[in-house]
């Protein structure tokens, strides 16, 4: 005989708390960005792999802040002005450039030979990790001590990477946004069926906990889901997280 198990009254999470979700999106930035420095060294036959994360400079750009494979100190924690340089040209451009030679390039400025020098660097591959809203989160380098041609397999591989960190920015660039403002037109209802529907809950246990039919909780939502302008649960999710529904 099978025992039912007692129904339990679950409660939907609390809200966030924005200083914490800034917080926890800045350490998953700085753990995927030095991530992808050690893994474009380790997984796509390169020397030296750096990361640029875009700073407020005087003439905008960004620093490097990530890095693996490196032997001297010059490339830490460089300022790189927008334009300057590969990495500079890749983050003004928004799109991926690479040279066999950096030191004999004749299409990029040389802002920063000192330093590539110091290193060994010759062939050198940069990628702006751009998400699909158009946001440059950084630009990663791949480098090598050798003058050779990056070929599609490599190019490739770090271009994979760069996709994969960069979709782990987005959704941790979504934690820090400003929520979204609550319309004044949810009734009560609308509101409460909303924020269970945002915890995971289906209709008919959104029903049965509240005392409705099931025809009724789906009206709610479509009238708050049509409110909130999501087309979807998993867009209600995150517009109930950045509205403070789910307090």
């Amino acid at each position: 005989m099978t025992r039912a198990r007692p129904r339990t009254s679950a409660t939907p999470d609390p809200a966030p708390d924005p200083e914490v979700d800034a917080a926890a999106a800045a350490l998953v930035r700085a753990a995927v960005l030095g991530d992808l420095a050690r893994r474009v060294v380790a997984e796509c036959g390169v020397d030296v792999g750096l990361v640029g994360v875009p700073d407020e400079l005087p003439c905008g750009g960004m620093v490097l802040r990530h890095w693996s494979g490196t032997r001297a100190d010059l490339l830490h924690d460089r300022p790189v002005p927008a334009g300057t340089g590969l990495g500079g040209r890749a983050l003004a451009a928004r799109e991926p450039s690479w040279v066999p030679d950096y030191r004999a390039a004749t299409t990029i400025s040389h802002h920063h030979d000192a330093a590539v020098s110091a290193e060994g660097l010759y062939a050198m591959l940069t990628v702006p990790l751009l998400d699909t809203a158009g946001t440059v989160h950084g630009v990663l380098y791949a480098s090598l001590r050798a003058v050779v041609p990056f070929g599609d397999v490599r190019i490739g591989a770090v271009g994979s990477l760069a996709r994969t960190a960069t979709r782990a920015l987005e959704g941790a660039a979504r934690w820090s946004r400003p929520r979204r403002k609550v319309p004044t037109s949810l009734t009560p209802r609308e509101l409460e069926v909303l924020r269970w529907a945002a915890t995971g809950r289906t209709n008919p246990e959104i029903a049965a906990h509240l005392g409705l039919t099931c025809n009724t909780v789906t009206g709610y939502l479509k009238s708050a889901m049509h409110k909130l302008g999501v087309r979807n649960r998993t867009e209600l999710a995150l517009a109930a997280r950045e509205s403070g529904l789910l307090g």
